[in-house]
């Protein structure tokens, strides 16, 4: 697969397509894809250490990028939960690798999902998307077989868009797969 073909679509049909839509003077003006951060919160970890290496292990899989965990900021006795323990682990992905990922993430994953009918185009406000992911074995870098948890994930698409109408053409325009309404 060519990693710099999803960049190339942006830069040859996107960047036009977006300036005739929105009129815009300068191909500067054109909202861009900035990074992508991948999210796992896994407070069941606080029981058990092992999940946030295997979260770590998948993450790193499904990203081709190393992931790291992310700690708790306070105590909550409520759930056994002390000051900097691991709840969590993250990647954020800026460049080729962020392309290459969205493109795999469109073209493979989400396909993949059962009774998949499209995601919904709810965007933050800011130009940003976030889509909640049930299962991380969706991606076929996971080998089921190994997996001991199925695991939810929040991916989040960070734009330089300055409205949701912007954010939202810019995304349809790389083909996420959008509900029609």
């Amino acid at each position: 697969m060519n990693t710099a073909s999803l960049k190339n679509d942006y830069m040859e049909r996107i960047v036009p397509a977006l300036m005739k839509e929105f009129g815009y003077q300068s191909i500067m003006e054109v909202p861009k894809l900035q990074k992508i951060t991948l999210n796992q919160g896994l407070g069941i970890a606080v029981a058990d250490k092992k999940i946030i290496d295997n979260a770590i292990i998948e993450m790193t899989a499904i990203t081709g990028q190393k992931a790291v965990s992310t700690l708790s900021k306070k105590d909550i006795s409520n759930f056994k939960l002390r000051r900097k323990m691991p709840i969590g682990v993250r990647v954020t992905l800026r460049g080729e690798k962020m392309y290459e990922f969205l493109e795999r993430l469109i073209r493979v994953a989400l396909p993949r999902i059962r009774d998949f009918k499209g995601i919904e185009s709810k965007l933050d406000g800011r130009g940003n998307y976030t889509l909640g992911i049930k299962e991380q074995i969706i991606f076929p870098e996971i080998n089921i077989e190994n997996v001991a948890r199925i695991l939810g994930m929040n991916i989040t698409m960070t734009t330089t868009a300055k409205t949701d109408e912007e954010g939202f053409a810019l995304l349809r325009e790389f083909g996420l797969p959008f509900k029609r309404n």
